[in-house]
């Protein structure tokens, strides 16, 4: 490495640094635009205003309010991952697996569930950020893998048509779970304490009573149904 090499090092990791501190500056105003005001109604001035950058900063770092929404999104999900993976490893039970990974998520978006109420306006796939587009499969993907995690680790057995669908369905299961919270304006969200442990222990027995030989002839219809739904036939 040359000399000017190794003066010019300390003045790029400097620009880096400030690069990532002016988009973190911008993404965390945005939050509390969003939080405060609503999506629809904040702009990218009032953004901008807010974070001391000027609008055309604002712009090079996100070309969109969609934009920051995808940020929080992934910052969210690298944030929650060490937390999530703890919590699959604390617990020895398919049940203790997901109320740790649901848990974890509650608590998390604790303070963002005004913006995430907003944002269930856009469940349509075709939106850019919609849970169930293309622009968030990586994000939903390393989620669903999480669930097959915690379903391979508590070793649940189920039908073989059935089976590779289960962490999906878990997948969709949380995602009412938090809708539900969202919405739930009982003290500290006490309905949706009520609504997981219920649907969760109707959950559990269903599994276990899935290998039953009486249910076996519904093995076939429930494979073929998960099938055409998730579009793998």
């Amino acid at each position: 490495m040359t000399a000017t090499a190794e003066k010019g090092l300390p003045v790029r990791k400097a620009g880096l640094k400030k690069s990532e501190e002016t988009r973190r500056r911008i993404l965390e105003a945005a939050l509390v635009i969003f939080r405060e005001r609503g999506f629809a109604s904040a702009t990218m001035r009032e953004i901008a205003t807010n974070a001391d950058v000027a609008v055309g900063a604002a712009y090079y770092y996100f070309e969109s309010k969609d934009a920051i929404v995808m940020a929080f999104y992934q910052r969210a999900q690298e944030e929650m991952r060490p937390a999530l993976l703890a919590a699959l490893d604390r617990s020895r039970t398919l049940e203790g697996r997901l109320r740790g990974i649901v848990g974890e998520k509650l608590t998390y978006f604790s303070s963002n569930r005004a913006l995430l109420g907003a944002l269930t306006a856009h469940t349509d796939p075709k939106h850019p950020l919609s849970p169930f587009g293309e622009a968030t499969t990586a994000i939903r993907e390393e989620d669903v893998a999480l669930f097959a995690r915690a379903v391979a680790q508590s070793a649940v057995k189920l039908p073989k048509n059935v089976a590779p669908y289960l962490p999906r369905l878990l997948w969709m299961y949380q995602m009412g779970i938090i809708l539900f919270w969202v919405y739930d304006d009982s003290p500290g969200q006490a309905r949706t304490k009520t609504l997981f442990d219920g649907t969760l222990k109707i959950l559990l027995l269903t599994l276990k009573l899935a290998n039953f030989p009486l249910l076996r002839p519904m093995h076939k219809l429930a494979g073929e149904l998960l099938a055409a739904v998730y579009g793998d036939r």
